[in-house]
């Protein structure tokens, strides 16, 4: 069994990039930076900045081209993917980037409110008033598990 998963908290380098395929499918591009903070063997407090590759699609592009900002504080959630290409010097060139699966917004919108998160499969949503829409897992009946159904 393999997995290929990723999970960041970061904030926005720069607004994100859409783009429309000429097929009509929308994508997102945008850095997302993360900070690591710890004491070194002296008790300094050292830290390093990290820069993401996030690349979002279909409704998830639209969600993000529409909501996030530079700036914005953001869990994304997703899987690796290195692609390459040749340079206009010949050189082979690779990029590893994060293909965005959720996405969930962590700053308050004009300091009011609650987190709003997004993703592909829109599990969760937050409507105008704030409500909390029913999820998929909830809307889905749950089934009792029996013992002789357990393949092993």
């Amino acid at each position: 069994m393999d997995l290929n998963k990723a999970m960041i908290i970061g904030r926005l380098t720069a607004d994100p990039e859409t783009r429309t395929t000429p097929q009509g499918t929308s994508v997102s591009a945008f850095s997302l930076a993360t900070n690591f903070v710890w004491n070194d063997a002296s008790g300094q407090k050292q830290d390093k900045v990290e820069f993401h590759n996030i690349v979002a699609w279909r409704k998830l592009a639209e969600i993000c081209a529409q909501y996030l900002k530079k700036g914005s504080k953001i869990y994304v959630e997703g899987r690796l993917q290195t692609r390459s290409w040749d340079g206009q010097d010949g050189v082979k060139r690779y990029r590893t980037e994060i293909i965005a699966d959720n996405m969930i917004m962590l700053d308050r919108a004009g300091g009011a409110g609650s987190p709003a998160p997004a993703s592909n499969n829109n599990s969760f949503i937050k409507d105008a008033q704030n409500t909390e829409l029913p999820t998929i897992e909830q809307e889905v009946e749950e089934e009792e598990i029996k013992v002789e159904n357990i393949p092993f």
